[in-house]
């Protein structure tokens, strides 16, 4: 037995202490941009992200349409693996499917298809416009177009034919799949488009090119693209079937996966990454973990991993500390690996980036998180208020909540994650409602704005500068106890109207 001589300390223990303001820390200026994967010191990594938030493996949070709105915002989402592998994978196509400004069609239907019909699928999708094809199908000759406003159900009748209505080739303006985004918005307003369908040389529709989405592009700036400027995504393995996943994952187009575990100090996790490894080499990135303390963060490192998640038991839905006794206050976990990482940086000349995950309730816990070394932050709570997150909207007591379950409860039934076969014996997770705020959009440019106002209040116009920066302080339980009271009282002052 050994015991540590240290109290195992939280997030909400620390507060930053105010460094100096300078002309160049202006919110413009503040740079949130991370390395996601592992890379030579000195040099920028394989894959970046300008937003350090990333989102949990968990089958309540990371739904396509999440991993989508979270890549345009500079963010990577991880879709979950307690799924078939080709349902993960088609997940992961679902989202490379976007590039940036150009959008896969999601509506095909044939000459022959009643208005009825066009109207329901259209209804069914924000597109606005279908394409029409000889046989129908996606991959079928391109032969025109119809949208929302070629017909009014009421005036054409929903059992009225698409051929009727629809507007044929001769009359469409096309372009070439090879055209650039910049070409093609020329051509939007050149010619008054609002669509314009890309054709490869079968006449197959590969993607629309919308009006509407010009002003949604500017204002997607940070977006997570890859060098095909297809949105970026992220996918979970487990260290039991990932010699069948990887493949599917990684021929999906997944650009960076994660071992999946509530611990990852095994022999098991270093076993999958050094598979991954025979049979990809350097080219497939395989995050590992989680870990608490810097001994663990150099057994995964050094088996290769791109990424090392750091935080067990801290998580909102997550009762393992309750369950097995296992974890770690999430400040002390971070602290711990810091450390090790940059002293494995100096001796190895490889830069591991941390991932905290866990043990994050408001937003100025990121703040802590990053001063205290952390590269990126994965979140599942946070995720999952949104409306892109795939989770049912409840009703209670006039307040809307979206339903909420952790990876280790049993509604998730992910018995593999935990190790207990295929049967889950006891819970490590809860099953729950978080308040919906909205769409992800809105909440993630606030978190940003308060993120990049820490930092100038200290001194910091990057990650970096902060991590090595960054003043910190023990908060004590009556420092604690006052500032609680104190929002209390703000809080009935506002709703009592003083």
């Amino acid at each position: 037995m050994k015991i540590l001589p240290e109290i195992s300390r939280t997030l909400n223990e620390y507060l930053l202490v105010p460094g100096l303001t300078t002309e160049d820390c202006t919110p413009d200026k503040i740079d949130l941009s991370a390395p996601l994967v592992r890379h030579q010191v000195g040099e920028r990594a394989p894959v970046e992200i300008a937003t350090p938030l990333v989102s949990a493996i968990m089958q309540a949070v990371s739904s396509p349409a999440l991993a989508v709105a979270l890549a345009q915002n500079g963010g990577v989402a991880f879709v979950h693996q307690n799924q078939s592998a080709d349902a993960q994978a088609a997940d992961v196509r679902a989202v490379k499917q976007h590039k940036a400004g150009f959008r896969p069609n999601r509506v095909t239907v044939a000459p022959s298809t009643s208005l009825g019909e066009v109207d329901r699928l259209l209804t069914a999708v924000d597109q606005g416009v279908a394409v029409v094809t000889d046989t129908g199908a996606a991959d079928g000759r391109f032969v025109g177009l119809i949208g929302s406003d070629d017909f009014h159900l009421q005036r054409h009748g929903a059992e009225e034919l698409v051929k009727a209505r629809m507007r044929p080739r001769e009359e469409v303006r096309t372009a070439s799949a090879e055209v650039t985004l910049s070409e093609a918005n020329e051509m939007l307003w050149e010619h008054r488009l609002d669509v314009l369908p890309l054709l490869d040389a079968e006449d197959r529709v590969v993607s629309l090119v919308l009006k509407r989405d010009y002003q949604e592009h500017k204002s997607h700036r940070l977006a997570s693209v890859d060098g095909h400027k297809r949105l970026r995504v992220g996918a979970g393995i487990n260290s039991r079937d990932y010699r069948g996943r990887v493949p599917a994952l990684v021929e999906a187009g997944a650009d960076v996966l994660c071992l999946d575990s509530s611990d990852g100090y095994s022999v098991f996790q270093a076993q999958a990454l050094a598979w991954v490894r025979e049979e990809y080499g350097e080219e497939v990135f395989v995050g590992a973990g989680n870990v608490v303390d810097g001994r663990a963060f150099r057994y995964l490192a050094d088996a290769g991993a791109a990424f090392v998640k750091v935080g067990i038991g801290g998580g909102s839905i997550c009762i393992t500390r309750d369950q097995k006794g296992i974890g770690r206050g999430q400040a002390s976990a971070l602290l711990d690996v810091v450390r090790e990482r940059d002293a494995y940086a100096q001796e190895t000349g490889v830069y591991v980036p941390i991932c905290c995950d866990g043990g994050l309730l408001s937003d100025y816990h990121m703040a802590i998180a990053l001063a205290m070394g952390t590269d990126f932050i994965m979140l599942g709570r946070y995720f999952a208020r949104f409306d892109e997150a795939p989770s049912r909207k409840v009703r209670v007591d006039g307040q809307v909540f979206k339903e909420y379950w952790g990876e280790g409860s049993s509604r998730a039934r992910n018995a593999a994650r935990y190790g207990q076969g295929e049967t889950m014996v006891f819970e490590e997770g809860v099953d729950g409602y978080v308040p919906y705020v909205g769409s992800l959009h809105t909440t993630v440019a606030q978190t940003r704005a308060k993120l990049a106002a820490t930092m100038s209040s200290c001194g910091a116009t990057s990650l970096r500068s902060f991590h090595e920066g960054a003043v910190l302080v023990q908060v004590s339980e009556r420092s604690y106890e006052q500032n609680t009271a104190e929002v209390k009282l703000r809080e009935r002052t506002v709703d009592s109207g003083e």
